[in-house]
């Protein structure tokens, strides 16, 4: 494991989204507030018959936070602060 500032996230990240996805915990994890505030409104603001939607996007990006290196997810999540995918 290499010392990259803000690669310590990847982790609790990729697996809230996964686990918790719907309730955008994972975009908390890695400050992007607003990302996390929209994924937490779409699944209770639809009496959670959106939440399977949300559910999979968070599912979707805990997959791709879990396989970029350290590196490269520092860069793009921590760095460049890309707020989706």
């Amino acid at each position: 494991m290499t010392n990259v500032p803000g690669a310590e996230r990847r982790i609790p990240a990729g697996v809230t989204g996964i686990l918790l996805g719907a309730l955008g915990v994972h975009k908390f994890i890695l400050g992007y507030t607003k990302e996390g505030l929209i994924m937490l409104a779409g699944s209770l603001i639809t009496f959670g018959f959106a939440a399977p939607l949300v559910q999979l996007i968070g599912v979707i990006e805990g997959i791709i936070y879990l396989t970029k290196s350290d590196a490269d997810f520092a860069a793009t999540y921590v760095q460049k602060r890309r707020g989706w995918f």
